[in-house]
């Protein structure tokens, strides 16, 4: 597994603490003197976290850093163990949000909180919109009307249903009237995909 990264900005004595220690911590840990000097070598990934001893949280996010990936620590005096749990905590929880993250053409579904999302735009989705919308994609091949029956609500190929059609229906259009894309889900003689 890769060690996540600590950029710690502005807080030099909480530098020092935690390279006495690093072979103890596990993830790796890198100051800055100044905010323009990180900047430069910063992105906002699940391998990620800025620390800073004080507040400069607006200036932080007009620079395109995303608020998950900052801690500040300004309630000093605060013990070396508190502080190296607070950190594992906040990579922890970015691991997971980026693991939950699924991206599909110019969209991201987030399989946490259930949003299909372009931009700031979002929808909700069900549990078995998810689970087409996942099928569809990870395959990249066509899929008829039996083969999401077995696969999606494992019915045998004798149940004639029309389950299939109208959850694929509801969800084109739950797509097409929010995001204004009629070519999301695709088809042909041959099956639903996901081009």
């Amino acid at each position: 597994m890769i060690k996540q990264n600590v950029f710690i900005i502005n807080f030099y004595t909480l530098y020092e603490i935690l390279e006495e220690i690093k072979d103890n911590l596990s993830f790796n840990i890198i100051n800055f003197k100044n905010d323009d000097e990180f900047f430069k070598s910063f992105n906002s990934s699940s391998n990620n976290l800025l620390i800073s001893q004080k507040s400069n949280l607006n200036s932080f996010l007009k620079k395109g850093l995303n608020k998950d990936n900052i801690l500040f620590f300004e309630d000093i005096p605060i013990s070396i163990n508190k502080i190296i749990e607070l950190i594992n905590i906040q990579l922890i929880k970015l691991r997971f949000d980026h693991q939950s993250k699924v991206c599909i053409k110019q969209y991201e579904l987030n399989l946490n909180s259930k949003f299909f999302s372009n931009g700031p735009t979002n929808i909700k989705l069900t549990e078995k919109e998810i689970e087409i919308i996942l099928y569809l994609n990870d395959t990249k091949k066509k899929h008829d009307v039996l083969d999401l029956q077995k696969n999606i609500w494992k019915y045998s190929e004798e149940i004639e249903t029309h389950t299939v059609e109208t959850h694929i229906y509801r969800l084109r259009k739950k797509i097409s009237n929010k995001f204004n894309d009629e070519n999301f889900i695709l088809s042909d003689k041959n099956g639903y995909f996901i081009d």
